[in-house]
């Protein structure tokens, strides 16, 4: 019995010995700054991050502030970011790789690269590809998240288009405003000596802004706005894209002018112009373009598709009429009708080969076989002509730009009250 219990002391001195060893060897732990509902941010994902933001604003030539109170804003940041992913998880929402890579190759082909030439291009800037690929995916995932949330809730009238046109002007249309935003956010529900509070910092920021202080470096300062850490940047809009709160003030202001405060259920908004730019006209190339489709089945292959038009062109070259060809060969039923004729398209009206394929083609000229997710095409331009575009582009442009206030000014409360409603612990001492 002694002699068991000698044993089981050795074991545990040993396994002190070894768990003491451990502890000496083992790296220093990752504390959390902040729990967020049912997770948490790390201290190396807050610096990793405020790395990030502190290379962007030098590159921007955005003076830096002080190291905790850039912390602070990239931790709020940070909690919204994890807050909506949380959200989109719970949801369901999901980014598959398919979708990702399309993305992925998508931003790469934008910027004329390949995938592989713009992972090199990412390496020589320092940057992850792996940490690229998965901040894409976090925007897509919170990008349907607010579509669902927000923008499934959004509903454009064609009253609210006539009003907006009549209302805004042709002139105030052809105007382009460069606008700058801080937020002094109040939390929903607040009382009245918070909100005095947050009253009186909004008015100290705006006298400082007239002082001469720098809009940008104020607004990662201070503001509580999304823009924030892009110097409360707003980027180019018309009028009709600007938050309704804001139409008034800024009808009336020019470059360097700094608006009134502005009240709304989210906070005190300061707005500066930037700077101010024209409109020209809308003008777009229209073409008449008639076509004949051959579909592949079980029993036409791509390649009996291609024959089948080729021979279908040489027919025409040699004189045969192509609407008559087009009325007894076309699978597109709804144009064979009318000879193949597809009438005046613009750009994007149709999908991006045969719009390529046709914008390539002279008057009269005829279209080796194109091959899209219909079938197979043979191509001809029977017209083309520059037209003003303007009222059916003003009317669209108005429709998408009440609808994007909308969506910007609901998204920003649906975002304070999911903030409001949600658990939330800062560990101060890491900041």
């Amino acid at each position: 019995m002694n002699r068991k219990k000698q044993m089981i002391k050795i074991s545990v001195l040993i396994l002190t010995a070894l768990l003491s060893s451990f502890a000496v060897k083992a790296a220093p732990l990752d504390r959390i700054v902040a729990v967020v509902e049912d997770g948490v941010i790390l201290d190396s994902e807050l610096t990793n991050e405020t790395m990030n933001i502190v290379k962007k604003l030098e590159a921007n030539k955005v003076m830096i502030p002080p190291a905790f109170v850039l912390r602070k804003q990239v931790l709020e940041r940070l909690i919204m970011d994890k807050l909506q992913r949380q959200l989109a998880a719970k949801s369901g929402i999901r980014v598959s790789d398919e979708m990702l890579r399309s993305s992925v190759a998508d931003i790469a082909r934008r910027n004329g690269l390949t995938v592989d030439e713009f992972r090199n291009e990412l390496k020589n800037q320092g940057m992850s590809f792996q940490g690229f690929e998965e901040s894409i995916r976090n925007e897509i995932i919170v990008n349907q998240l607010r579509a669902r949330e927000v923008g499934s809730r959004i509903k454009v009238t064609d009253r609210e288009v006539s009003h907006y046109l009549e209302t805004q002007g042709v002139s105030k249309e052809q105007v382009q405003y460069h606008l700058g935003h801080i937020l002094i956010a109040i939390p929903e529900g607040a009382s009245s000596s918070v909100i005095k509070t947050a009253k009186e910092k909004a008015e100290k920021v705006m006298a400082d802004l007239r002082k001469g202080a720098d809009f940008k470096h104020t607004a990662v300062t201070v503001s509580d706005g999304g823009n924030a850490l892009k110097g409360g940047d707003l980027g180019w809009r018309g009028l009709g894209e600007v938050p309704t709160l804001f139409v008034n003030a800024v009808a009336k202001m020019n470059k360097g002018d700094i608006a009134e405060l502005i009240r709304s259920p989210s906070g005190f908004h300061i707005i500066k112009m930037l700077d101010l730019k024209g409109m020209n006209k809308h003008i777009v190339t229209k073409t008449r373009a008639r076509h004949i489709l051959i579909k592949t089945n079980e029993l036409i292959d791509d390649a009996e598709a291609k024959k089948r038009l080729q021979a279908l062109k040489q027919r025409i070259q040699d004189g045969d009429d192509f609407a008559t060809l087009a009325r007894s060969n076309s699978d597109d039923k709804g144009s064979a009708i009318n000879g193949g004729d597809l009438n005046w398209v613009g750009p994007g009206d149709l999908v991006p080969p045969f719009e390529a394929a046709m914008n390539q083609l002279e008057i009269n000229g005829i279209s080796d076989p194109v091959q899209t997710q219909f079938g197979w095409h043979l191509i001809q331009v029977l017209e083309r002509e520059d037209r003003d575009n303007s009222i059916e582009y003003k009317k669209n442009r108005a429709r998408e730009e009440i609808r994007k206030r909308k969506i910007e000014e609901e998204t920003e409360l649906w975002l304070r009250r999911l903030r409001d409603e949600a658990f939330v612990d800062i560990n101060l001492d890491r900041l």
